[in-house]
């Protein structure tokens, strides 16, 4: 219980001023006029203003609420290493043991885990949202039970009381870590770009660690390659990307005995390969109505260098015209297929035969171009069926089918065939046209070279479901063959047209090896700690991936058919790491979370960067390893903190059960004290 005078005036505060005012008006004048009863008249005006004014008294039924100390526990991933697990599981014990003991005083502990991605630790955060679960009020102090590094500590909240840190960890800690100072998510094919990175020691040292390490490179998973390098200085390496698609570069230093761990000795890079312009040579045998379509098509990309010779006078037309009259340039044909032949991506023959301007040698080169690594395209025409086809050059040992000497012409529509389904060139190629009762909804062509498969993959099939387009790698390189010169009739729209310039794109980027197009690839995409692992293949069949995780364990799981050729699996994947991934003889990488962690960026126990905001509140810092401190309690704006103590300061908060409120004098009282004063007053004066 308990009790306290208030004022409950029987009309408002203001009116009882006016009245006030007004009294003390009236006294004046009383004084001014020599009336001798002023100060009993005074006295009773004081009795009724006193009266209005209503002195109660009011009486509380208090119920006690107990000092409430919040225990902030990190447990962070950095908290998991060395014997920190062991120190903060005895420190928890001891601070609950010794606040039991405290009268009046309640312990509420709250956890921290990673922020989700890579957020770090979110230590004043979570301090700041277990301030907003209790009443304020109550909170008698804080402990951070924590290796005092956290990652958002401008989020301090606002402490009405005591904030300490108990520090895990030792003082002998030290520990290496590799850090990748920037890593581009892009680079151009065949230009190198700088990557910089460094790795240093942190905390005591051992003076036996050398002052350089052994740092190995891997990319994709591949064989690491080993290079001697400085401990403390930035590194500058140079990395030209292998292929296009994304780059998986691993860089890793061994761990050495007694380092905090070695999490941080590793660091994954993902680097996106792409071209910057794509050179092609379009060699056309001779004017015809396709010729400026193909160029047209190539000529709409912006990352297209197209190079265009078309054959106007063949050798053996002898009309005396002046070459300089029938030419801008002459023909440089040791210079494009002798000496500079490797500088293009892909070199284009539209309706080009044999004709004597390429002599066989020549030819022998551009075979040798395919197999080194090169891409041709031929688009056939008529002349591909006779003898001066390029099928009876030195090309015919890589072209993969046949010519029969039959030209079709007859009306046909081009269809994907079951194999196309499932090859990336032509999947999904029937989706850009409307779907009709006999198929894709696309224009007629009207000639067909008869062919016969002979290597490779028909995608496309002609009349009687005769070879019209064939894929075929040939050593390094890869080879197609278009068994027709009237795709341009879909460039010009008849009947509806077709999809020749995504056909067109699809295979410029297949011949250019880009991963997307591949016929039989393993792949994942990561997006947080989860991967959407794709397997494409031309084979059918059920498919398991075998997913090996960054601390050796394996896993296998069942991927589901999406589209023909196209299977796809989910996973998430516990840790942050590189991932192995392996179906039948493809392999995979994948790194999932950031190059490198900022949960162990640092390692090193510290309480420096808590050192000011724990001052704010007269908090101190206690490191486990010198034993835990005693509990103590002191008031408010006194030091909470001292060698080898913690404080904490009652708020001796209440409940307020029930309130009752009484006049403290009757209310006739102060009218029979105010009658007699005014009595007086009139008797004073009159007996004057």
């Amino acid at each position: 219980m308990q009790g306290s005078v208030i004022f409950d005036p029987l009309v408002a505060w203001p009116v009882l001023f006016g009245m006030a005012g007004l009294a003390i008006a009236l006294l004046a004048y009383a004084i001014w006029g020599g009336l001798i009863g002023w100060f009993l008249r005074a006295c009773s005006a004081s009795v009724l203003l006193f009266a209005l004014a209503n002195p109660s008294f009011q009486n509380e039924d208090r119920t006690p609420l107990t000092d409430l100390i919040l225990l902030v526990v990190d447990q962070s991933a950095s908290q998991g290493i060395s014997d920190r697990p062991a120190q903060i599981e005895a420190a928890i014990d001891a601070v609950t043991r010794r606040f039991a003991t405290r009268p009046n005083t309640e312990l509420k502990v709250v956890k921290l885990t990673d922020a989700e991605g890579d957020g770090g630790t979110l230590l004043m955060t979570r301090l700041a949202e277990a301030l907003s679960e209790v009443p304020v009020a109550r909170v008698a102090g804080a402990i951070l039970l924590s290796d005092g590094q956290l990652h958002d500590l401008d989020r301090l909240p606002n402490m009405p009381a005591p904030l300490h840190l108990l520090l895990t960890g030792r003082s002998s800690d030290w520990d290496r870590r590799l850090i990748m100072r920037n890593a581009p998510a892009f680079a151009i094919l065949g230009e190198p770009v700088t990557l910089t990175m460094r790795i240093e020691d942190q905390g005591r040292v051992p003076p036996s660690i050398g002052a350089t390490v052994l740092l190995e490179i891997a990319v994709d998973g591949g064989e690491p390659q080993r290079f001697e390098v400085a401990v403390g200085r930035d590194i500058e390496l140079p990395v030209t990307l292998p292929h296009g698609g994304m780059n998986v570069i691993q860089f890793t230093v061994p761990g050495l005995e007694g380092e905090l761990t070695d999490r941080n000795n590793a660091a994954v890079v993902q680097i996106n390969g792409v071209r910057d312009r794509l050179r092609v040579l379009l060699v056309s045998g001779e004017p015809h109505p396709g010729e400026r379509t193909w160029r047209n098509l190539l000529k709409s990309d912006s990352s297209v260098d197209l190079v265009h010779f078309t054959i106007l006078r063949p050798p053996e037309k002898q009309d005396r015209v002046p070459v300089s009259e029938l030419s801008l340039i002459a023909f440089p044909t040791r210079e494009l297929f002798l000496d500079k032949i490797d500088e293009f991506d892909l070199i284009i023959f539209d309706r080009y035969k044999r004709r004597g301007i390429l002599p066989s040698l020549y030819l022998d080169n551009v075979r040798q171009y395919v197999e080194d690594g090169g891409a041709v395209l031929l688009a056939a025409g008529p002349d591909f069926a006779t003898a001066d086809s390029l099928f009876r050059s030195p090309l015919g040992e890589i072209i993969p089918a046949e010519p029969t000497s039959r030209v079709l012409e007859e009306g046909f529509r081009p269809a994907i065939s079951e194999l196309g389904n499932r090859h990336p060139v032509t999947e999904g190629l029937a989706g850009f046209s409307p779907e009709t009762d006999d198929g894709p909804g696309w224009g007629r062509w009207f000639r067909l070279i008869d062919v016969v498969e002979t290597s490779g993959h028909t995608v496309m099939t002609g009349i009687d479901e005769r070879p019209l387009l064939v894929l075929d790698r040939v050593g390094e390189g890869r080879i197609a063959l278009l068994a027709s010169d009237h795709a341009w009739l879909w460039s010009r729209g008849f009947e509806g047209g077709g999809p020749q310039l995504e056909l067109l794109r699809r295979l410029a980027h297949w011949m250019m090896k880009e991963p997307d197009l591949e016929e039989e690839a393993l792949s994942a995409s990561a997006e947080g700690q989860s991967m959407l692992i794709t397997r494409r293949t031309l084979d059918s069949g059920a498919r398991d991936v075998e997913i090996t995780q960054p601390d050796g364990s394996t896993v296998t799981m069942s991927m589901e058919e999406v589209t023909p050729g196209r299977f796809q699996a989910e996973y998430s994947g516990p840790d942050i790491g590189l991932y192995r991934l392996s179906e039948g003889d493809m392999k995979a990488v994948v790194a999932l979370g950031p190059s490198a962690p900022r949960e162990f960026e640092e390692t090193i126990a510290t309480g420096a960067k808590l050192q000011a905001a724990l001052g704010q509140t007269r908090g101190g810092i206690m490191a486990l390893e010198d034993g835990f401190p005693d509990i103590r309690t002191v008031r408010p704006g006194r030091p909470a903190a001292g060698r080898g103590w913690i404080a904490y300061t009652p708020r001796d908060a209440y409940m307020t059960a029930n309130v009752s409120i009484r006049s403290l004098i009757p209310g006739w009282v102060f009218l029979l004290v105010a009658a007699m004063l005014s009595v007086g007053a009139w008797l004073r004066e009159g007996r004057r």
